[in-house]
C-alpha cells in the first residue's frame, strides 16, 4: 500500500506543479516584490523621494496642509490622507472624483505643498494587487485563481514532504556541476525545505484572508436572516460606521485634535489614516484608523468624529475572531515595521521562486529525450510556458519600471493615460516574451537572461538620466529606498549575465559533444561489431 499511496503523491505532485505552476511563479515573483512595494514606489514617483530633513517631525494637518487638500478634492464625496512612515516619507492624499474615479496626490509633510506627481499606479497599484488578484476584475475572476493556487501550493507542499523521505538530508546535498536534472533536483529539495514553514503560512494565510470571497456562507450563517448579511458583517465585524449627508453646508473642525483624542483611546498606538465623509455637509464625519507599525496584527482599531465639532462618534476595535484573523493577514502581509523579518521574507519569497522554477526544470529534463524519440509536443509546450513564466514576467517588470521613466509626464494613447501605457508595457513584453519562447525553445532561456540583464542597467541608466539621481547621490543623501531599487536592479543585471553565459558555454559545450560534431574512428581499427579488430 505504502509505494502505491507514494507514487499517487508523486504523480499528484507533479501535475498539480506542472498545471499551476505558472501562475503560482507570478504570484510568487509579485509577492517577493510586494515585500517592497512602497519602496518600489519611491523609485517610481521622484517627486516624493524628500530628505530626511524634510520628513522630521509629527506632522499638522490642520492649516496649509488641508487647505490644499480642499483646494484639490472640491466636490468630492470623500478624501483621505494618509500620514508619513519610515517607509512613505510623503502625506498621500487620495479622493472620488465626481465620475467615480479617483484621483491620488502627494504632499510635503512640513509645508503641505504637492508634490511634483508622477501618473503611476507603482508598487502599491500594481505589484501588490497584481499578487492577490492578477488584476482581473471579473466576477472576481483573479481572487478565484489566486485561491485555487493557493489551495494547490498547500497540495504540493504536503505531497513534497511525502514523496521526499529523506527531505532533511536532501537540504545539505547540492550538486551544481552534475547534469542538469539532478542538479535541478537538489536545488528544488533545498529551495524547498529552507523557507517550507513561511511557504506553508504563506498559501494558507492568503486564502484566510480573502475568506469573504471564498466562503461567503460564514458571514450568512453568522447573521441568519438578515437581508444585507454583508453589510451587517462590515459594520459588527469589520467596524465601518455610515450616516447620511444632510445636504446642508457645514464646516471641519481641527483634524489634529481628532487625531490626539483617537491616539489617547490607544495608549501609544499612532494614527495613520484620515478620511473624510461628505467634506463640506452638515453631517460630515471624520475616520481615523490606527497605524498597523507597531504590531503583527492588521488592527481595526477606528474612532469616528463628528467633522464640525470633533465629538466621537463611534469607536470600534476587533472581537477575538476577527483579530486571530487580523493577526493571520499580518503575518502574510507584513505591514509592520521590522526590517530584518522583511528581507526574510524577500528572500522567502525569491527560494519560492526558485523552487518553482527548478521543479519545471526537473520535468522538463526528465522527459525531454523521451519526448523526442517519441514525437510529443509536450517538452516544448511546457518550455515555452516555463520560459515565459519565469525570465517572461522579469523581462516584463523590467519593462514596466523602463516605461516608468521613459514616457512624458502627460503621455496617453488611444484613450489610455500614463499610468495604463504602463501596464500595457508590461504585458505586452510578457506576451512578447511567450512568442519569443515558443520560437526559440531551449535557446530563449539563454536569450532572455541576456534581455533581463540589459533591461536591468537600462532602468538604473533611465532613472539616473531622467532624474539626475545617481547611485552615489541616493546612498549620500539617505535615499535608502532608491539607492536599494538600484542595487536590486543593478544585482538582477549581473545574475541574470552570470546566467546567460553558463547557458552559452554549456551549449556550447553540448554541441561540441553531439555525435555529429565527433570524428570518425579509422574504419581499419573496427570490426562491423564495434569491437576493436585485433584477435
Amino acid at each position: 500500500m505504502e509505494p502505491t499511496f507514494r507514487k499517487s503523491m508523486e504523480w499528484l505532485h507533479s501535475w498539480a506543479g506542472l498545471v499551476i505552476g505558472s501562475l503560482l511563479f507570478a504570484i510568487f515573483w509579485m509577492g517577493s516584490l510586494s515585500v517592497f512595494d512602497r519602496e518600489i514606489d519611491r523609485w517610481m514617483m521622484p517627486g516624493t523621494r524628500l530628505s530626511a530633513t524634510a520628513k522630521a517631525g509629527p506632522v499638522k494637518l490642520d492649516g496649509a496642509l488641508t487647505n490644499n487638500v480642499l483646494a484639490l478634492t472640491q466636490g468630492s464625496a470623500q478624501w483621505f490622507v494618509r500620514l508619513p512612515s519610515d517607509r512613505t516619507p510623503a502625506v498621500e492624499l487620495r479622493w472620488r472624483t465626481r465620475d467615480g474615479g479617483t484621483e491620488r496626490r502627494d504632499l510635503d509633510p512640513s509645508s503641505g505643498q504637492v508634490l511634483e506627481h508622477t501618473e503611476t499606479l507603482g508598487g502599491t497599484g500594481f505589484i501588490f494587487p497584481f499578487h492577490y488578484s492578477l488584476h482581473l476584475k471579473w466576477k472576481d475572476l483573479g481572487y478565484w485563481l489566486v485561491g485555487l493556487a493557493g489551495m494547490t501550493m498547500l497540495v504540493m507542499l504536503v505531497s513534497g514532504v511525502i514523496i521526499h523521505r529523506r527531505i532533511f538530508a536532501d537540504f545539505f546535498l547540492f550538486r551544481p556541476k552534475k547534469q542538469l536534472q539532478r542538479a535541478s533536483l537538489d536545488l528544488h529539495n533545498l529551495s524547498g525545505v529552507l523557507a517550507l514553514p513561511l511557504h506553508f503560512t504563506i498559501a494558507l494565510s492568503g486564502l484566510i484572508i480573502f475568506f469573504s470571497i471564498y466562503w461567503p456562507s460564514s458571514y450568512h450563517a453568522a447573521y441568519p436572516g438578515a437581508r444585507e448579511a454583508q453589510q451587517v458583517f462590515s459594520a459588527e465585524g469589520l467596524g465601518q460606521y455610515r450616516r447620511a449627508k444632510a445636504h446642508a453646508p457645514g464646516r471641519l473642525g481641527s483634524l489634529d485634535a481628532m487625531v490626539a483624542t483617537a491616539e489617547q483611546s490607544w495608549q501609544g498606538g499612532k494614527a495613520d489614516f484620515v478620511r473624510v465623509w461628505h467634506p463640506g455637509d452638515a453631517n460630515s464625519y471624520v475616520e481615523i484608523r490606527r497605524s498597523y507599525a507597531d504590531s503583527v496584527t492588521m488592527n481595526l482599531d477606528q474612532v469616528y468624529f463628528d467633522a464640525a465639532s470633533g465629538a466621537v462618534l463611534h469607536r470600534f476595535g476587533a472581537q477575538p475572531v476577527m483579530a486571530v484573523q487580523r493577526f493571520i493577514s499580518g503575518l502574510h502581509r507584513i505591514q509592520f515595521d521590522h526590517w530584518t523579518l522583511r528581507w526574510l521574507y524577500f528572500l522567502a519569497g525569491l527560494s519560492g521562486c526558485v523552487m518553482i522554477a527548478t521543479g519545471f526544470l526537473f520535468w522538463l529534463e526528465s522527459r525531454r529525450a523521451s519526448h523526442a524519440k517519441k514525437a510529443l509536443a509536450g517538452v516544448r509546450v511546457v518550455e515555452a510556458l516555463t520560459v515565459f513564466s519565469v525570465t517572461g514576467i522579469i523581462t516584463a517588470t523590467l519593462a514596466f519600471f523602463i516605461a516608468n521613466r521613459l514616457l512624458p509626464a502627460n503621455a496617453s494613447l488611444g484613450g489610455f493615460d500614463r499610468a495604463a501605457l504602463e501596464m500595457w508595457a508590461f504585458y505586452l513584453a510578457w506576451l512578447a516574451t511567450l512568442a519569443h519562447a515558443a520560437l526559440r525553445a531551449r535557446a530563449a532561456w539563454r536569450e532572455q537572461a541576456w534581455a533581463v540583464a540589459v533591461l536591468g542597467l537600462l532602468a538604473v541608466a533611465l532613472n539616473w538620466a531622467t532624474t539626475s539621481q545617481h547611485l552615489a547621490h541616493t546612498l549620500g543623501h539617505g535615499q535608502w529606498a532608491v539607492a536599494g531599487m538600484d542595487l536590486a536592479l543593478l544585482a538582477t543585471a549581473v545574475v541574470a549575465a552570470g546566467t546567460a553565459r553558463q547557458l552559452a558555454r554549456k551549449a556550447a559545450n553540448a554541441q561540441r559533444t553531439t555525435p555529429a560534431a565527433r570524428p570518425a574512428a579509422p574504419q581499419a581499427a573496427f570490426g562491423a561489431d564495434g569491437n576493436t579488430g585485433r584477435a
